[in-house]
């Protein structure tokens, strides 16, 4: 019994070595960027704003870029808007090519610069056609569409410029995607209009070396 006893000891006293010859557990870098809203650091931050953090790095996105170092001035509404983002982004109805088609739509709407640099990626890596993003780049019709982009094209651009849309464009949608799919769009509109918003209020910086691809339309 005292030699097992001994062994437990033992164990422990190797255990508790092993903790203090690796130390503190050194605070993640965020690598967050900002203009106005000023980056954080991780010891800076309350549990609200770590909450915020840790939600984000443990999901799909893995990264605190865009808009979370905004959305930790409202740690609590960030979260809430970061699970609605996980959402629309990862787990739309809508098959991913034309998910990020209405994402652009949305970012070129806004003149939203980085929205657009990374969605751009995005939309090339999900099978857009590069001659639909150009288009929509130039705030021009494209030339080509299949049914499916059109219907995207149409309703996108008909909610975000007249914010209505005409019984033909919603038919044609509902047609297309059925009603949660209609939801599902209006979805990733509103959540990409909050984005967009947050990111030019901010002013928030292109990655070093990246050249803003959007001009302004007349």
């Amino acid at each position: 019994m005292r030699f097992q006893l001994a062994c437990v000891a033992m164990i422990g006293l190797i255990c508790v070595g092993l903790a203090l010859a690796q130390g503190p557990k050194a605070p993640p870098d965020l690598k967050l960027r900002g203009d106005r809203f000023k980056p954080l650091t991780y010891v800076q931050m309350t549990p609200e704003q770590k909450t915020l953090v840790n939600h984000v790095l443990s999901g799909e996105r893995a990264s605190m870029d865009g808009p979370f170092n905004i959305m930790l001035r409202s740690p609590e509404m960030g979260d809430l808007a970061q699970q609605l983002g996980a959402y629309v982004r990862f787990h739309s109805s809508l098959p991913r090519n034309l998910n990020e088609f209405a994402i652009l739509i949305t970012a070129r709407s806004w003149n939203a610069q980085y929205e657009w640099y990374v969605h751009h990626q995005n939309a090339l890596q999900a099978g857009l056609s590069p001659a639909l993003i150009d288009a929509v780049a130039a705030g021009k019709l494209p030339a080509s569409m299949q049914p499916d982009e059109e219907a995207v094209y149409n309703f996108c651009t008909e909610l975000l410029t007249t914010r209505q849309v005409s019984d033909a464009t919603f038919a044609a949608a509902k047609a297309k995607f059925g009603e949660r799919g209609v939801v599902d769009m209006i979805g990733v509109i509103g959540y990409y209009n909050l984005v967009s918003a947050l990111l030019n209020v901010d002013r928030y910086p292109l990655p070093e070396g990246a050249q803003a691809e959007l001009k302004p339309l007349r």
